[in-house]
């Protein structure tokens, strides 16, 4: 009998249940903070698709998350759409971007495939920071949140746009769960394993990581019309290389091929650079030390770490599967 009830599907619940029972008493603060984790949840689940369950490092990420917030920004405040017409825009202009960018470059591995992506993200940055019309390098003010009243709420209460997101993140977990434990996922993590053999076996392998790519692409896209519209603003810093580096640090710490590590390494790394950086002005430094510490003394991540000894306190025979 299938056991539905995994160790990351648990996770997922008690961390959704836990944030949406906080919401009421973290103050408008912590309501902000809940909505920024749960998007950078969403924005670091979608690398990990690459990273954890195909091996494909990228450093160009950014650019789809870019490229979902400038959407939502440009249909809402040029064009007049409706947002949750521009979210839906958004998402598939990303995929169709994925889709360009990813005919040319899965076939790619390795450093091949880190340079090629940090370049086209690269050459996104540079356009919107040049384009006057879209703002340049001063950005777009007035994004406009989600029109919730049909349903009795006021998303530009920061109460419920993070309850908003929290679900909405829920919803990404569990769909990319899905798809992972799927045969299509099954195949994604046999070619992550052992490329060759795959390819002996006569998988079509450049389709399959072409397919994942697109799918990180549009999640990536989802995360930037929600950044968008909980900033109200979007510039082209959302496309820096910087913020495809933090985010791979992100899926590092909490463990990569885990979604439920993602959502982990989102909020702890979220977390503690904005304590830190209240309590000194080198806390920089002393991020870079827990990073380095995170690697040299759990590999894993913090929730592969722990879902590894999990399994071997329960059953020390068994093999070690994190993502279950």
């Amino acid at each position: 009998m299938k056991n539905y009830f995994t160790l990351e599907r648990v996770t997922a619940l008690v961390i959704v249940v836990s944030c949406l029972g906080f919401v009421d008493f973290a103050g408008y603060y912590g309501q902000e903070l809940i909505a920024e984790i749960a998007i950078l949840a969403i924005f670091a689940m979608s690398l990990d698709l690459l990273v954890g369950y195909t091996g494909l490092v990228s450093l160009g990420h950014a650019a789809f998350l870019g490229i979902g917030a400038y959407a939502t920004g440009i249909l809402t405040v040029h064009m007049g759409w409706n947002v949750a017409s521009s979210m839906a825009a958004g998402v598939i202009m990303a995929g169709l971007i994925a889709a360009i960018i990813g005919a040319f470059v899965v076939r790619l591995g390795g450093i091949f495939f880190i340079m090629i992506t940090l370049a086209l993200s690269q050459m996104f940055y540079a356009y919107f920071l040049k384009n006057r019309e879209f703002g340049g390098d001063d950005g777009m003010p007035g994004i406009p949140r989600l029109d919730l009243e049909m349903f009795g709420l006021d998303a530009s209460d920061p109460a419920i746009f993070a309850v908003f997101t929290v679900i909405v993140a829920a919803l990404v977990f569990v769909l990319l769960d899905l798809i992972m434990n799927s045969p299509f996922g099954r195949y994604l993590l046999a070619i992550h394993q052992n490329e060759n053999r795959m390819r002996s076996l006569g998988a079509p392998i450049g389709l399959y990581k072409l397919a994942i790519f697109i799918v990180a692409g549009m999640v990536a896209g989802l995360a930037g019309s929600m950044q968008a519209q909980h900033m109200g603003f979007v510039s082209p810093d959302a496309m820096f290389w910087t913020v495809s580096g933090i985010v791979l640090i992100m899926v590092i710490v909490g463990g990569t091929g885990t979604l439920v590590g993602a959502v982990v390494g989102a909020a702890v790394v979220r977390m503690m650079s904005h304590e830190l950086s209240s309590l000194t002005e080198y806390w920089m430094m002393y991020m870079g030390l827990f990073f380095i510490g995170i690697v040299l003394f759990a590999g894993d991540g913090i929730y592969g770490t722990l879902a590894k000894y999990w399994h071997r306190a329960r059953d020390p025979k068994a093999p070690q599967d994190l993502a279950k």
